[in-house]
This record gives C-alpha cells, structure tokens and sequence, in this order.
C-alpha cells in the first residue's frame, strides 16, 4: 500500500529541520561568534531554498532572526546593567532576609563605597549598593550595577576589617569585569532563538508554535536563577581575587586578609552545602592562586582603631 504523508508529517519535518538551524546558530554563536552569523544564515537560508525546505520569505525570516542574534551580543547600557542587577537584587533578598542592623549595614556600606572609588568602575548608573543578608550560609553575590550582597556566615569567617573589605572588594571585582552581564549575554541569544522560532514558523499551528515558545521562554525565566545557583567559573573568580588584591593595596588593607579569611572559610564549609562550597573553587587553590600574587601569608596586622570600628559594628554579627 502506498503510504501517504500527510501535512502533519511535513510539518514535523519542517521543525525537525527549524530546530536543526537552530542549534547552527547556537553552535555558531559560540565557535565563532556573532561576527560569522549573517553569513551563516545566508548559507543556511540558501541551501533551504534551494532543496526547496523553506520558500524565500521564511529564508528572509530566519535572516532577520539572525540579526537580532548578533545584535543580542551587543555591550548593555548603563542603565540596562542597572535594571538587571535590580531584578537580580529582587530575586537574592526574596531568597534571604536582609540583616535588620542598620549601623552593621551602614558601616559595610561606608567600607564598601572607599573600595569601590579604588576599582577600576568606580562610578555605576545608579551607584554601588551593598547589604548584609540574615543567612548562616557561607555566602556573597555581586549583581550588575553594583548590587552586592553578603551573608552573616560569610562575616562570620573575617575576623578583621580587612578580611571584610577583602570579601567586599572581591565582589566588587565581578562587578567591575562584569561577569554577571557575561553569564546574561550568553543566555539572551535565548530571546532572539524565540524571534528566529516564530519568524521561522508562521506557517505552522498556533499550538505546536506556542509550545516552541514557552520552550524558550522558560530558559529566559532561568537567567537569574542560574546565576545564583551555579556561581562563577574558576577563570573569573581568579579575575576577581585579582581585581581585590589591586584594590585592596590601593586602599591601604593587607590583601592577606582575604588568605585569612578563606583559611576560616575552609573549615567552616560543609559538604554538599549551600553555599560557597557549590558555586564557588575550593579556598585552598583560590589561597594558593592569591600567594602566587603576593607571596606566603603573613598575619593580618591589626590597627586599634580599624579593629575597634571593625568589633564595634560586626562584632555580634
């Protein structure tokens, strides 16, 4: 019997080969970059056409998709880090309570603000920020913008002024290279595979193309998320133990503080936790980088006056 296809199989053929084109794109993203993607979509648009996959106008369609790719790669404003180091700030003390110490939250602010004017950003669209959050966890995160937030666990593991400007300056350090914003780029090429899927399929049913969408839509939802569930990579929390060494020597702290700090953090880490132990490289070769940069620890000397201010404000943290 001579077997019939019918238009529900095309149409599975058509998407089969639409999320095929997709992963091209994605692929080319990362191998190449967005430099290669017009001409990627060109060729791949023309070979569509010519075995007669698609007609000329999804070829123009999916063209257009890939422009808004490559312009997804362009640098965010200041205003647009903002805003998004705002919706990552909402979503971090929706999770922890902020720590209600308004003279504790003061004083790392003032300590924070004199790291940050020593950064290589010291200025931000809305300016730097810094919160204590009411957390046992062993935890800091640096959004974009310049939204840092840290948690009385991770206080806990400074016994000086300058480990704590040392945990501050090294966010500060994911601030100013921002990483935050690099982890998002890569996520929003999500957004513009949502255009490429509904430029590229107009000709199919409004339920198969609502699934495509809510498909993407949901990875979009997932960005901050993301960011806070897995961390940094290992070469950017280098680059940021780096930024707060540089910062702290210009600021007069003893960069050792945060080799101190780490050396308490390493026996306070609990396996499998949820903390610094999941989203960030073990302290012992984060030490062993930092040492590399300033050679063997020595211990953190400790001006009265810096330390009373330091026991004054935090001492009961």
């Amino acid at each position: 019997m001579k077997t019939v296809q019918t238009p529900d199989l095309l149409f599975t053929g058509k998407r089969i080969w639409l999320v095929g084109l997709i992963v091209s794109f994605v692929a080319a993203v990362l191998l190449t970059g967005c430099e290669s993607m017009d001409t990627v979509a060109q060729i791949g648009t023309a070979v569509g056409v010519a075995t007669g996959t698609i007609d000329q106008s999804q070829a123009e369609s999916i063209q257009k998709s890939a422009k808004a790719v490559s312009r997804s790669f362009q640098d965010f404003t200041p205003e647009q880090e903002y805003y998004i180091g705002r919706t990552v700030g909402a979503i971090i003390v929706n999770k922890y309570k902020p720590y209600q110490n308004t003279a504790a939250n003061r004083y790392i602010n003032l300590l924070g603000q004199a790291l940050a004017r020593a950064s290589d950003l010291p200025e931000t669209f809305g300016g730097y920020h810094f919160l204590i959050l009411d957390s046992d966890e062993i935890n800091a995160f640096a959004a974009s913008g310049g939204f840092i937030f840290i948690t009385r666990g991770l206080l806990r593991c400074c016994r000086n002024e300058d480990a704590a400007a040392a945990v501050l300056a090294h966010e500060i350090g994911h601030v100013q290279s921002k990483h935050g914003l690099q982890a998002i780029k890569k996520s929003r090429i999500t957004t513009a595979l949502t255009t490429l899927a509904v430029e590229g399929t107009k000709t199919f049913s409004g339920q198969e193309l609502a699934e495509l969408v809510n498909t993407f839509e949901g990875s979009i939802t997932d960005i901050t998320a993301t960011l806070i569930n897995n961390g940094y990579s290992r070469e950017f929390e280098q680059q940021a133990d780096l930024a707060a060494v540089t910062i702290l020597q210009r600021t007069d702290y003893d960069p050792n503080g945060l080799v101190e700090m780490l050396k308490i953090m390493q026996d306070r880490l609990r396996p499998g936790g949820l903390d610094f132990a999941r989203t960030h490289p073990s302290p012992v070769s984060r030490m062993v980088d930092i040492q590399k940069l300033i050679g063997p620890y020595r211990t953190v000397s400790k001006p009265d006056t810096r330390q009373q201010r330091f026991s004054h404000y935090l001492g009961d943290i």
